[in-house]
């Protein structure tokens, strides 16, 4: 299905792993998603599949991650939220994925659906990621939240979010210590724009003794106004005045030259960097220097 060694392997074996975040489409079509990431194969450990991102309806994460799987034999890792289940169906879908060969989750709380395509729906929070992690790890341990015994456990590698440049740092690894204690083996971060906030979130990993591998977010910047916006608007991203003068002075090809820099810089200190690309893999591409035909649809 995928090469010999797959995430977990390759992240306990020491090597410095790559994953991109993927946006399933809108339809039942997974062609759309599959023609781009197809171009992956060979640069990157996985891929991650977001479950209906900032509320919108998508694809089913499970069943793409599958497809993806089962057609590109590049590994998966499927986001699984607790805004649309409560804790039987979010069992029934783990069961599902495990079923379906989909072993690596990100488990997340999720957006609120007023804040989607569907605000009227109704959103579901029975638990929330913490919840869902302990839910993914009694599973993983042979039974169901009501103690009762599975036909065969699953083998879940599970993970979760974090944020280097959180405010307040006693707060952030605190909420990292409970992810981990719940059963959590790896992170994914929002995107860092600077060396140091990686490193120095990483140190404090390192010196807490935590078992847990961080990949560190990494975000191509296409415009200032773009990295303007990200700064003075999402909480816990900081983007230094000198990054945001190299992208008004070089616009798109200035975000991928800085993107390059911090990959190679925290490629040999960190367990891996995750990509974002914000459903345009033209720029995971450049920053991997990846040769695609110019005719692909992006």
């Amino acid at each position: 299905m995928y090469q010999i060694h797959g995430l977990r392997e390759k992240l306990s074996l020491g090597k410095s792993v790559v994953t991109v975040e993927l946006e399933p489409p809108k339809g039942a079509d997974p062609m759309p998603t599959m023609l781009t990431a197809k171009h992956l194969r060979g640069y990157v450990d996985a891929v991650n599949i977001a479950d209906s991102p900032m509320a919108t309806l998508r694809m089913s994460p499970i069943a793409l991650s599958h497809i993806v799987q089962q057609d590109l034999g590049l590994e998966a890792i499927f986001h699984l939220t607790c805004r649309d289940r409560n804790i039987l169906g979010l069992q029934s879908e783990l069961l599902g994925a495990a079923a379906l060969g989909v072993r690596n989750i990100l488990t997340l709380t999720g957006d609120q659906p007023s804040r989607g395509d569907h605000p009227e729906a109704r959103g579901v929070f029975e638990v929330d990621a913490i919840g869902l992690v302990k839910i993914a790890k009694r599973l993983n341990e042979g039974s169901d939240l009501a103690g009762k015994a599975l036909n065969a456990p699953t083998d879940f590698f599970i993970g979760g979010a974090a944020n280097p440049g959180a405010d307040d740092q006693e707060v952030e690894f605190s909420k990292l210590r409970a992810k981990v204690e719940a059963g959590v083996r790896f992170v994914q971060t929002q995107p860092v724009f600077d060396v140091e906030t990686a490193l120095r979130y990483q140190e404090r990993v390192v010196k807490e003794g935590l078992p847990v591998y961080v990949l560190y977010g990494i975000l191509p910047l296409k415009s200032a106004k773009q990295a303007r916006f990200l700064n003075e608007k999402v909480p816990g991203i900081t983007i230094r005045r000198e990054i945001i003068d190299r992208v008004e002075a070089g616009g798109r090809e200035a975000g991928v030259e800085i993107a390059q820099e911090l990959y190679y810089a925290l490629k040999p200190h960190v367990a891996g960097v995750h990509l974002y690309p914000l459903n345009n893999l033209q720029t995971v591409y450049d920053v991997l220097e990846i040769k695609v035909e110019p005719s692909i649809a992006l």
